[in-house]
């Protein structure tokens, strides 16, 4: 299937070292804080590299004023300047640096350097260890959860850059099942139109119609011993988008391969939480499909009959997110019965105007619920607002045909929301719209061009938090 040279998928990291001497003849990067102790050489602003002639240190890294979130610019910063310079930095951390400076540094200079090109010449880049050094032992312990989150960032970041002519619904299911069989206790079953006809999908089966690859359901599972709560994730896997008949414009269309970078948080969240051992029990649910164009297109004004039963009358064929998710909300609460329910999806450009490009967008029917995950991302670096769930406009989603309609108008990210609310069940619910965040045109912090990997931390460090609360 493939015709060009992939990048593995996941990409491959670079390794963090913490250890309490520096290794002779390794390139040195000094941190540099921001006021006079920069002195003439340095400002000291965060994520300022400069590259000295000679001398002991190779480059000033300014940490800003000190906050954390200054320190993951900064190791953003020196590992863009020295991916294709050396094998390795070390970095002499000053004694009173916390364990969350750490991690900021650690998680930018992780994610920072990624890149991914499909190219015959393209490989990684020459940079490959970064050596920590510190006197104190306990900042050991930071190293394999915040490269957990990195690598599930990176990977999410992968799947939605992975070009639309290889990434098919297929190609997306065989990769999510692979991924889940290299972590001890998570499972993955792929489910096919088949049985996608014999249950009743008729939302997935609708978009699909109109693509030669056929939709997929991405099931994974992971249930560790003694967890008391069942947290089910549902993430929007359209692999590419046109729109349907309700084509989009030209300008733009080729982003659509990322249009489901919600799916690809969701996976790389998955194996996260397996690799780390969480103890909560998680479900996750990515419907995949391609929202294409022919004569067997779903079209505006017909009814779909969803899983479970209830119907949905079609106004726009672009509005495709939600269809699928529809199915797979319905599945996933009747079949698992979990305690909450978070899906994930770049569903509604609404979301880009109120937000921007760098705030995802949170509906929740649940307070505490809402809460956890907007802690949960401001923890990892990723940052929420709460949307309201507006009941004035509920009566617009009603359908007229069908017991709802999918894209009734009014102010799109809420009536967007109030229609997945539908497929809920009453159950604590929260709906992450990421059509802002889950791209970038240009580097920021750890960020970088293309996929950014939005929400797949957040989901993360939310189900650390969930499994361990258990009131």
């Amino acid at each position: 299937m493939a015709r060009f040279p992939l990048p593995s998928v996941p990409s491959r990291l670079i390794d963090v070292e913490v250890a309490g001497e520096r290794r002779r003849g390794a390139e040195r990067a000094v941190l540099v804080p921001a006021g006079p102790a920069g002195g003439a050489e340095h400002s000291g602003k965060a994520g300022e590299v400069r590259r000295m002639p000679g001398g002991d240190a190779r480059w000033l890294v300014g940490i800003g004023d000190g906050e954390p979130a200054r320190w993951r610019t900064a190791g953003a910063a020196l590992a863009r300047e020295a991916a294709d310079a050396v094998p390795a930095v070390q970095v002499e951390l000053p004694a009173d640096t916390t364990g969350e400076q750490v991690a900021e540094l650690m998680l930018g200079a992780l994610l920072g350097g990624y890149r991914f090109r499909v190219s015959a010449d393209a490989g990684p880049g020459v940079l490959r260890t970064l050596r920590l050094v510190t006197q104190d032992a306990g900042h050991q312990r930071v190293v394999a959860r915040v490269r957990a989150l990195a690598e599930a960032t990176a990977l999410a970041r992968d799947l939605a850059n992975t070009p639309s002519n290889i990434k098919n619904p297929e190609w997306l299911a065989d990769t999510a099942a692979r991924l889940a069989g290299e972590v001890p206790g998570l499972s993955a079953t792929i489910r096919d139109e088949q049985w996608l006809a014999a249950q009743g999908f008729g939302g997935m089966l609708a978009v699909g119609g109109g693509s030669a690859s056929p939709p997929r359901l991405i099931e994974l599972t992971y249930r560790p011993r003694g967890a008391l709560r069942h947290l089910l994730l549902v993430g929007k896997g359209i692999t590419f988008d046109t729109g349907g008949l309700s084509v989009k414009p030209a300008d733009g269309m080729h982003l659509m391969r990322t249009d489901m970078a919600g799916g690809g948080a969701v996976i790389a969240a998955a194996r996260a939480i397996a690799a780390l051992r969480l103890p909560v029990r998680v479900t996750a649910l990515v419907p995949a499909a391609e929202n294409h164009v022919s004569g067997s297109s779903y079209r505006p004004g017909d009814v779909v009959r969803h899983y479970g039963g209830r119907t949905t009358e079609v106004s726009n064929t672009d509005a495709e997110g939600r269809m699928v998710l529809a199915d797979a909300l319905a599945y996933g609460i009747r079949r698992f019965g979990p305690d909450a329910v978070v899906d994930v999806a770049t569903l509604t450009g609404a979301m880009k105007v109120a937000l921007g490009l760098r705030t995802g967008g949170l509906f929740a029917t649940d307070d505490k619920l809402a809460d956890e995950i907007r802690e949960a991302g401001a923890s990892v670096g990723e940052a929420w607002w709460r949307m309201p769930l507006l009941d004035a406009h509920a009566d617009a989603v009603r359908g007229e045909l069908g017991d709802v309609r999918q894209a009734p108008g009014g102010p799109g990210g809420i009536t967007a929301a109030l229609f997945l609310r539908e497929f809920t069940e009453g159950l604590p619910w929260a709906h992450l719209d990421i059509a802002g965040p889950a791209r970038a045109e240009k580097p920021y912090a750890e960020v970088v061009p293309g996929a950014t990997g939005f929400a797949a931390r957040t989901l993360v460090a939310f189900a650390e938090a969930f499994g361990s609360d258990q009131a």
